[in-house]
């Protein structure tokens, strides 16, 4: 079980709810909200390219290669669910931690 709502362990991985905003000045992990990790991407919602920016986030703040972070629900809404492979939760809540204080 994870001290943040929004994040849980599965097979090979986690997953973590989202709420991303695209179009913004610069592309960061915002914080917290509510159930969520907010999300801030500079690319637009259009072909998908918010898509492949919150991939890229995620997998650099994690430490990942980009293959192991999918977006599985929200592709075309704003509150999104990506799943990141090959971390476990500890690791996951630790980053989180750090990155977000």
């Amino acid at each position: 079980m994870s001290g943040f709502k929004g994040m849980r362990s599965v097979e090979l991985g986690i997953e973590l709810d989202l709420k991303v905003v695209p179009g913004a000045r610069s592309t960061r992990i915002v914080g917290p909200l509510g159930d969520r990790l907010k999300l801030k991407v500079s690319a637009p919602p259009e072909a998908g390219r918010a898509n492949q920016s919150v991939t890229r986030l995620l997998a650099d703040a994690f430490g990942l290669p980009e293959r192991n972070v999918t977006i599985i629900r929200g592709l075309s809404s704003a509150e999104k669910t990506a799943r990141m492979t090959e971390l476990d939760l500890f690791e996951a809540e630790s980053t989180l931690r750090r990155l977000t204080c």
